[in-house]
């Protein structure tokens, strides 16, 4: 299993702070995006933009990132400070 967390307002948003998806057909931080993005119409919205940053292990990482089970994925948006 893929532990997948979510912060700030891609958490308000989904409704939901983590869940656990199944690792076998995924490799990579954006098929992990792309399969979470399938579960319906709001998942879309708010994992489909550009702007939607992700951290594998606690690390800033690209999309194409390897993921495999007992991995963490992060999903956040970007942080602005004032």
């Amino acid at each position: 299993m893929i532990n997948v967390l979510f912060f700030a307002q891609v958490r308000e948003l989904l409704g939901v702070a983590s869940i656990q998806v199944a690792s076998d057909s995924i490799t990579t931080a954006e098929q992990l995006r792309a399969h979470l993005a399938a579960k319906d119409p709001k998942w879309a919205q708010t994992l489909g933009t550009e702007k939607l940053l992700v951290a594998v292990n606690q690390t800033m990482s690209q999309w194409s990132a390897e993921v495999k089970a007992g991995d963490e994925v992060a999903f956040f948006p970007p942080v602005t400070g004032g």
